[in-house]
């Protein structure tokens, strides 16, 4: 009897879980228009719906991967071209949020950086490259 609940409460959580993340997914990507924005920001507005039909495809592909198991067996320099790839999407969709929200404008004025914004936006990217790359040579290297 209390495997079967403990088996219970593990499907509950999970699901819980999954909703939770899953709507606030959603909401990012419906309220605050993030992929409409971008693509106005690239001027491939009349690709739109492919782009959504991207993420979703995405989004279970990855999810059935990831239940799954499946994995790839690739030659070691592709995750190069994967890398660079997977940040060029993460970068434009963060790029597409920050033009919805105009953060970094925003960020910039308070700080009294207006005249230095390319730089302090460099700064950031910079710091973010190096903090991957660091977790991906050395920090990665001395879980093993």
């Amino acid at each position: 009897m209390a495997v079967e609940l403990q088996w219970v409460l593990m499907i509950v959580i999970g699901l819980a879980g999954g909703l939770a993340v899953g709507s606030g997914l959603v909401a990012f990507l419906t309220v605050l228009q993030v992929i409409p924005r971008l693509a106005q920001i690239s001027g491939s507005y009349r690709y739109l719906p492919w782009y959504e039909g991207a993420v979703i495809l995405g989004a279970v592909f990855w999810t059935l991967a990831d239940f799954f198991h499946w994995s790839l067996k690739l030659f070691e320099l592709s995750t190069i071209v994967i890398g660079l790839l997977a940040g060029c999407f993460v970068g434009m969709l963060a790029a597409g949020l920050t033009e919805v929200l105009n953060v970094f404008p925003i960020f910039a004025k308070r700080l009294r950086m207006s005249a230095l914004l390319v730089w302090l936006l460099m700064a950031i990217v910079m710091g973010k490259i190096t903090g991957s790359l660091f977790d991906w040579i050395v920090y990665q290297r001395l879980l093993k």
